[in-house]
């Protein structure tokens, strides 16, 4: 019975130690939501806009662009064929 009382304390110390693993990542998980609920509602005040939003917006600017250049490039060959008449 006395090889048992060892075995019991590091069985107990274990078992100790485990439920705080479990307490310590049950705290972890409230923390990170807790911080990404805070997070979220500073960037909804703060009027930031969303990565997908700022994609389609630059994405529009690109194809404006593009097209832009394509106009000033017609611009310039009906200028051309008009004799310059046009400033």
């Amino acid at each position: 019975m006395r090889s048992q009382g060892p075995n019991r304390v590091l069985d107990e110390f274990a078992r100790v130690m485990t439920d705080a693993a479990g307490a310590a990542q049950g705290a972890r998980r409230e923390a990170e939501t807790f911080f990404r609920a805070q997070g979220e509602r500073l960037m909804s005040q703060m009027d930031i806009v969303q990565r997908e939003e700022f994609e389609a917006v630059r994405e529009m600017a690109i194809k404006a662009r593009s097209e832009n250049e394509t106009l000033k490039a017609r611009i310039a060959a009906l200028e051309e064929k008009l004799g310059g008449q046009s400033s």
